[in-house]
């Protein structure tokens, strides 16, 4: 089994968790505006097939695409660049329960 700082350098990790922080913009904004997968397919002009896959963490996207939705949902996307090894200490920190300010 990997470690947990193993797991936070693999490809993996990032790829799910910018999955995830997709999934739940998009889920968010679903809520607030009351729309169901096949009416956030119509206004975004994509397939409701689209949504589910976005829904489900089904998907690798290109930049540009990525972009796209951000943008079709109002949120600015934002990739943020930070040390692996401050990122592996503060997740590290967080499980021990130590908080650092």
């Amino acid at each position: 089994m990997k470690s947990r700082e193993e797991l936070i350098r693999s490809k993996g990790y990032w790829i799910a968790r910018i999955q995830m922080d997709l999934f739940q913009q998009v889920d968010e904004y679903m809520r607030q505006n009351n729309l169901n997968r096949t009416q956030l397919a119509e206004k975004l002009g994509v397939t409701k097939g689209y949504i589910s896959q976005v829904l489900n963490g089904e998907f690798n996207h290109r930049i540009a695409t990525l972009v796209d939705l951000s943008l079709a949902i109002g949120k600015a996307p934002r990739i943020v660049f930070e040390d692996l090894d401050q990122v592996t200490q503060i997740r590290k920190n967080e499980k021990s329960g130590l908080l650092i300010t």
